[in-house]
């Protein structure tokens, strides 16, 4: 259900990269008709009422605020416990160098967050 919905707002934006400031009901409907697919009649409404008057960047701003909020930082902390726990039944072997996985991230020379 909510893939309908997100089906719907790419074809806005596709038609936004094409060049249509504020796309129609006809426009979107071209897009899902190019390759075959159906509208949701409901869903497109309920879309081009939320988008009235707006510009793509700013809803794609306003959008980049509300994820911001998201917490993403837990998912590191089981990583390093197990990581922890699997070093003792290794202190046998010789060690392994390992290099910080952030570098990677560092050598991009922008940041996604930003």
């Amino acid at each position: 259900n909510h893939q309908k919905g997100m089906k719907h707002l790419a074809a806005y934006m596709l038609c936004t990269l094409g060049g249509k400031e504020n796309p129609t009901e006809a426009d979107i409907k071209k897009v899902f008709n190019s390759i075959g697919a159906q509208v949701d009649a409901q869903k497109l409404s309920a879309l081009l009422a939320q988008v009235k008057g707006k510009n793509i960047h700013d809803i794609i701003a306003e959008g980049t605020k509300k994820l911001a909020s998201v917490p993403s930082g837990g998912g590191a902390a089981p990583a390093a416990a197990g990581g922890a726990a699997a070093a003792p039944a290794a202190a046998g072997k010789p060690a392994k160098k390992e290099e910080p996985a952030e570098e990677e991230d560092e050598d991009m020379g922008f940041s996604l967050f930003d």
